[in-house]
């Protein structure tokens, strides 16, 4: 079983930058495309940005333009750099590999960004 740990996020004002880091244990960490999510107070977690193994990467509509995810295969970790950051952007940031059956959610890592 691949154990994730989420870290990097932070208290930001509107405009402002962060990056988190995904670090993921275990050697198939790296087949697999990976993604960041984020869930919101009330609300359902959501997609917010893919990478499948060979650096291609996808984007929610919301993040476009802002965020830009990445990977370091040799050091298994994903990361995940937000720029302009707004206050609909606050939540708890995790991340996974994409398939039908997701490893063990980590901990998180809770953005926000207050006016």
């Amino acid at each position: 079983q691949v154990q994730l740990v989420e870290s990097g996020g932070g208290s930001v004002q509107p405009g402002g930058s962060l990056r988190l880091s995904c670090a993921a244990s275990g050697s198939s960490a790296n087949v697999y495309v990976m993604a960041w999510y984020r869930q919101a107070p009330g609300k359902q977690r959501e997609l917010v940005a893919g990478i499948t193994s060979g650096g291609s990467t996808n984007y929610a509509d919301s993040v476009k333009g802002r965020f830009t995810i990445s990977r370091d295969n040799a050091k298994k970790t994903v990361y995940l750099q937000m720029n302009s950051l707004k206050p609909e952007d606050t939540a708890v940031y995790y991340c996974n590999r994409v398939t039908s059956k997701p490893w063990d959610w980590g901990q998180g890592t809770q953005v926000t960004v207050f006016s």
